[in-house]
């Protein structure tokens, strides 16, 4: 009962304006948060005062616009209350003007050339369906209020911005088709839940890593003989400092308003998940920020390190994001199969229609999944392939064939599969089982896309599926409009026609199977392997005019995206690389030169002293420590080349951090457990 009660206490909610606003004003600020109704901006003073008071009794002395550059992060620029009123005399104001907008200096964010670096100005502008908040810390608490960012010229220079442009494509089309169906007019919602997942190792060993510190992951380090084949970590017992960050975790994000509903072990050892209820996407977006958030200040409170990199530790699971999508019309999930033959016609349209998106549009999906970290995940240890694929389980994947095929279903359910409002019975509730190698998978009433990592923010790829579900859902009515005769039939032979077309793209068997490869190849599904590869569609002429049709991003808000991601990706790179450098030269190469020139003069004494036993054995050793303190030089040298070249190669320096790594890895082995610089896999992974 006390967890129920504090729940959402640090945030401004509906709760909250009742109590601190007139009743009037706060039935218009609530009307705009639920009903995305247009706010009445003759009511900003009168919200701001209550916002202040609210903060103010809740310890606040702060208050912050709370935006998300193009960095894959969050901002803020704090400001205070206080304004002087007379001499040595102050008061905690704030203003409906402070409230609506600010200006920051925006020249040192990432726009992807949407600005000049000498045009300071942009402006964060409140996004009021998105309820203010209290952030807390030792000394005091800040007011947050979530915004967008724009440029002087009105472009994009966040991720909230588009998200909410897709948002209204994606309503529109979706209340043209429902009044298809004769649905009255009602509110479209699309939810999101977002599991996280991250790995905790104690901040001693993330100190003595180099690696780790400046690029989230381990560069080298080779596998221990216990990680993760046992499967004894995956839902395992949750020790009791691992339990103690959870619980932390929880009451903080509970007090924010964020109903984290599961937690766990995950299949890695070290790696663990937070899976919250689904909530509204713009909502649900700004919550997975502030949870990753939360990880990282409350582990770094009880000594310990969160890593939400995608692959921190190679040869064992790396971290996702999996985006749980779906659809509701007037409070009826679109993406469940209801209980009556118009339900049914309806779930089926819908889902015809993500289907032919993701198909059209596969290409645009993965750009939102590309990062130089997330290269690394892709279709390795449970992450799904970087071939976007949709599976749908047995039962629905049967029943699109008959309806393909114009045939009885074949299912358990052994139903007569026609799409007549009449004829149509009801479908079963749960129609898959789980496909862990699949990008996007139906899970029962929504869309699982597995592919995104860890760190990103979950707009970018909700951007995305967005406009393209409401793309299609639009073809689909253009349709049907020009269609005549019975809606029904036509209906039938429509979605019969759109399976035929795009079926290509459900997949329901091994995502890492190399047959898989070549029938995607065959299928002409893209396999964009690498984040250069991914990013390139965001340069297509067909994929700009998609996303300015629905004014989701202008073309050169686009193409900015595209410049951000190429110089995000060759600067991390060029980061691991250089920092790859630095360790084998300056910590692993005189540990190794050290070893074996003690091995060297042990051997000459051996010989000198005329001592047989043994020396072959030092001998041995040292013939393998030279060796590879030759070829450690030889790689550093390469890498180094390949660093230094003019033209960026961040595929050329990947390469040589590979070369390097197999030879520092081998040299792990080989040197003094207790002089090897760096702390060991075994270590980070199971002692925490």
């Amino acid at each position: 009962m006390e967890t129920v009660k504090h729940y959402g206490e640090d945030v401004f909610s509906e709760k909250a304006m009742r109590k601190y606003l007139a009743k009037s004003v706060a039935d218009k600020l609530i009307a705009t948060m639920k009903e995305s109704k247009a706010l009445d901006p003759s009511i900003a003073d009168e919200v701001a005062q209550g916002m202040k008071n609210w903060a103010l009794d809740m310890g606040a002395t702060h208050f912050t616009h709370w935006f998300q550059p193009l960095t894959g992060g969050t901002a803020e620029k704090h400001d205070s209350f206080l304004e002087p009123v007379g001499i040595a005399m102050a008061d905690m104001k704030f203003s409906g003007k402070n409230l609506i907008g600010g200006e920051t200096d925006a020249s040192s964010f990432p726009s992807g050339g949407l600005r000049s670096t000498f045009e300071a100005r942009g402006y964060t502008a409140w996004d009021p369906t998105s309820p203010a908040f209290i952030k807390r810390h030792e000394n005091g608490a800040t007011l947050c209020i979530p915004t967008v960012f724009l440029a002087y010229t009105g472009a994009a220079l966040d991720t909230k911005t588009p998200l909410l442009r897709s948002v209204q494509a994606v309503t529109k089309a979706t209340e043209r088709l429902m009044k298809k169906f004769g649905q009255k007019k009602a509110h479209t919602s699309i939810t999101l839940g977002a599991e996280q997942e991250y790995f905790l190792v104690d901040r001693e060993y993330y100190l003595r890593r180099p690696d780790l510190l400046q690029t989230g992951r381990t560069v080298f380090g080779a596998a221990p003989a216990k990680h993760q084949q046992l499967d004894d970590h995956y839902f395992g017992s949750i020790r009791p400092r691992i339990l103690k960050f959870m619980t932390e975790v929880e009451h903080r994000l509970w007090k924010l308003g964020i109903p984290a509903k599961t937690r766990h072990n995950e299949v890695a050892p070290a790696q663990f998940e937070l899976a919250p209820m689904f909530e509204d996407i713009n909502l649900a977006c700004d919550h997975n920020m502030l949870i990753m958030e939360v990880l990282r200040q409350t582990a770094e409170n009880l000594g310990l390190v969160c890593l939400l990199h995608e692959k921190p530790f190679d040869g064992v699971n790396g971290s996702g994001k999996h985006c749980n999508w779906s659809l509701a019309y007037g409070g009826k999930n679109l993406l469940s199969p209801g209980d009556n033959p118009q339900e049914n016609a309806m779930f089926l349209t819908v889902l015809s229609a993500i289907i032919r998106a993701v198909d059209l549009h596969s290409d645009l999906l993965r750009t939102t999944t590309a990062g130089a970290g997330n290269d690394h995940r892709l279709g390795a240890n449970e992450a799904p392939p970087a071939i976007i694929s949709i599976f749908l389980g047995d039962e629905l994947t049967e029943i699109m064939e008959s309806i393909d095929a114009g045939r009885r279903s074949r299912s358990r359910t052994k139903a007569k599969v026609r799409l007549g409002v009449d004829s149509l019975p009801p479908l079963p509730k749960d129609t898959t089982d789980r496909n862990r190698t699949s990008p996007f998978a139906f899970t029962g009433n929504k869309f699982e896309f597995r592919a995104p990592g860890a760190s990103h923010n979950c707009a970018q790829s909700m951007i995305v599926l967005n406009t393209i579900v409401a793309e299609s859902l639009d073809a689909i009515c253009d349709k049907l409009e020009v269609m005549k005769g019975d809606f029904n039939d036509n209906l039938q032979a429509l979605l019969q026609r759109l399976i035929r077309k795009h079926k290509r793209i459900l997949f329901s068997g091994d995502g890492y199977s190399g047959d898989w490869t070549e029938e995607a190849a065959k299928r002409g599904l893209p396999n964009l392997r690498d984040t250069p590869m991914a990013i390139a569609p965001l340069m297509d002429r067909k994929n700009q005019e998609l996303f300015a049709k629905y004014g989701v991003f202008s073309k050169s808000e686009i193409e900015s995206r595209y410049e951000i991601a190429h110089e995000d990706y060759e600067r991390r790179i060029r980061i691991e690389g250089e920092i790859a450098l630095e360790i084998a030269r300056g910590m692993i190469r005189p540990v190794v030169a050290d070893e074996f020139s003690k091995l060297a003069t042990a051997i000459g004494q051996a010989t000198k002293d005329g001592l047989k036993m043994g020396v072959s054995g030092l001998k041995a050793l040292s013939l393998k420590l030279g060796a590879g303190l030759d070829d450690l030089h030889v790689k550093c040298e390469h890498l180094e080349k390949a660093l230094s070249r003019k033209l960026a190669d961040p595929q050329g320096v990947l390469r040589e951090m590979d070369d390097l790594r197999k030879t520092v890895d081998k040299l792990e082995h080989l040197v003094d457990d207790t002089k090897w610089p760096l702390p060991k896999y075994r270590e980070m992974l199971f002692i925490y």
